[in-house]
């Protein structure tokens, strides 16, 4: 059964141009073309960057993160053993009858059990110092991924030329530089899926668990039916502002306000263009329209520019929420992304917490003000 699932799954007319067969990408006099095989490498890849991601994080994230003033935040408060074993056994959030009942049990105001609660759900919370260094280890990556992609296209003529995308295709060699540049980019993707459980959690998880699942589909299609060229220019066009963006999340962490905007602006900049300029009337018009003048349309082909729609379909989504955010910027003058870290609970009960010291502020006459720092942000 499993063989009958393999020649038909590999059948020739799912992947390749009509007349056109496997045979024809064997290896022949000294070049190599793309084999699925090749994509297995990216799993053990995967897990020797998570591991050079716990070291960079330990090693270079985390000094960094003490010289901008980020410190692990350990959070004090009142050991009380009834409360401890309430919120292990039964929940971490009680109504209000277990907070009343709560009260007279530890002979404490209703007030003070909700902070204690509060707290103690706050200290199980991610410190901003982890949010930096997964930022830090993002932003890395990413600048040096996009060195690397502009140092292996600079010279090709395809980066230049869309028509040369399809010069000879499928029957085009693979290159040292985009072996690599296609294994290391799959390889991050696949271990962003690993450690999606360890990572802080966002609100927007499963818009990522998409992300991160589309991208490696799209980019191992690509390879298995050696659409490299293009993928490449899809890979560079969308690693150009993640660097922008994870900038910004650090110096959102870090508390500098000022060059948090700056950079979110940036970004924006380049998100829009690249997402939204770029890709559609650049990239799709190279894959969708480009190839009719060369062969007559195929299911690969198909398929292809139905995953690079579904892909423009994420752009309009995060798209969205960075105009939201844009907005919130341009007339609140604080930015603070409304999808991603999962802080909201945190920051509702600061504000609470704030609002009651108000109130007490208020009857004893004397004024309070209120300062939050910007929320940082995440998009793919």
């Amino acid at each position: 059964m499993f063989q009958t699932f393999k020649e038909w799954f590999w059948m020739e007319k799912l992947w390749l141009p009509p007349v056109i067969k496997w045979s024809d990408l064997e290896d022949h006099d000294g070049l190599v073309f793309v084999k699925p095989s090749h994509l297995y490498m990216t799993i053990p890849y995967a897990f020797l960057l998570l591991i050079i991601r716990y070291f960079f994080e330990k090693f270079v994230a985390t000094p960094l993160a003490k010289a901008f003033g980020i410190e692990k935040a350990v959070q004090k408060i009142k050991p009380n053993t009834i409360l401890e074993n309430f919120f292990k056994n039964s929940t971490r959030q009680p109504s209000h009858t277990d907070i009343y009942g709560l009260a007279k049990k530890c002979n404490l105001t209703e007030r003070q059990v909700e902070r204690w609660f509060r707290s103690r759900r706050n200290q199980e919370k991610p410190c901003r110092l982890k949010k930096f260094q997964e930022a830090c280890w993002r932003f890395t990556f990413y600048l040096l991924i996009t060195i690397a992609g502009i140092v292996f296209l600079h010279d090709k003529p395809w980066a230049y030329d869309l028509w040369e995308v399809w010069n000879g295709y499928p029957k085009q060699p693979l290159l040292p530089s985009q072996y690599w540049y296609y294994i290391m980019e799959m390889s991050f993707y696949w271990s962003l899926l690993f450690s999606l459980g360890s990572d802080v959690k966002r609100k927007d998880f499963l818009a990522n668990v998409i992300h991160h699942l589309a991208a490696i589909s799209l980019m191992s299609f690509s390879w298995c039916a050696n659409y490299i060229r293009s993928g490449t220019l899809v890979m560079i066009v969308h690693d150009v502002a993640d660097i922008w963006l994870e900038s910004a999340k650090m110096f959102s962490y870090a508390g500098w306000k000022q060059t948090c905007n700056a950079l979110f602006f940036i970004f924006s900049a380049v998100f829009f263009i690249s997402r939204f300029i770029i890709f559609p009337f650049w990239i799709l018009y190279c894959t969708l329209i480009l190839p009719l003048h060369y062969l007559e349309p195929f299911f690969s082909y198909i398929f292809l520019n139905l995953q690079l729609m579904i892909l423009q379909g994420l752009h309009l989504y995060w798209g969205y929420f960075i105009l939201k955010m844009l907005n919130r910027c341009v007339f609140t003058k604080n930015i603070q992304d409304v999808r991603s870290d999962d802080e909201e609970e945190e920051e509702e009960e600061e504000e609470e917490d704030t609002k009651g010291k108000e109130i007490d502020c208020v009857k004893n006459g004397v004024g309070a003000d209120r300062h939050l720092i910007p929320n940082g942000q995440h998009c793919h």
